[in-house]
């Protein structure tokens, strides 16, 4: 980079390292949050050699930028690179959806038919009567996969607008005939 005519210039050779270091960072950073999802959500191996290939784009990026320390824009470009692999690594992510996600859900006593049509639709519905500060209310627990979340909450606001809900993602999942029915592949057809 340099000053001419009261403008800074860049050489193509220039442009091209901080195009090459942008984009390593964002691969990088990328690779970087996923990995960490997959060690998470107990995909250790998978981690581990994504590990591998992560470190590998690390040091080159790194070299570039420490190699050509005196060129400012080569920072520049490894800084806004890795705070644009943060976002594409969360919406890879999100893509991948990983798991599961529990819901709970308190809904009003007069919707009692909420817990049935949920099931109808191949979600896995504990229900139980509860009571609330306003009076008797229906309390569910439902347990889906994470790629099906969305579809749960605009399902429920669907049929109950005026529904409590929270959700989180369970640690541990065993026994019911539930994650039987997703381990056979039957759920949402």
């Amino acid at each position: 980079m340099f000053f001419h005519e009261g403008k800074f210039i860049m050489s193509n050779d220039a442009l091209l390292m901080v195009l090459i270091i942008f984009t390593i960072n964002i691969v990088y950073v990328s690779f970087f949050t996923v990995r960490m999802i997959m060690t998470l959500k107990g995909y250790r191996y998978f981690a581990a050699f994504l590990s591998t290939i992560e470190v590998v784009i690390y040091v080159v990026g790194l070299g570039l930028v420490l190699d050509n320390l005196n060129e400012i824009q080569n920072l520049i470009a490894y800084a806004v690179g890795y705070g644009t692999g943060v976002l594409v690594g969360t919406k890879i992510e999100e893509k991948m959806a990983l798991g599961y996600i529990t819901v709970n859900v308190i809904t009003t006593e007069e919707n009692r038919t909420l817990p049935r049509l949920l099931r109808d639709k191949g979600y896995g519905v504990t229900d139980w009567e509860a009571n609330g500060l306003e009076g008797n209310r229906k309390a569910m627990q439902i347990l889906t996969p994470r790629k099906y979340e969305l579809k749960l909450y605009a399902t429920i606001k669907e049929l109950d607008p005026k529904a409590f809900i929270i959700a989180y993602e369970p640690k541990t999942i065993h026994g019911g005939f539930w994650v039987k029915t997703v381990r056979k592949g039957k759920l949402f057809k």
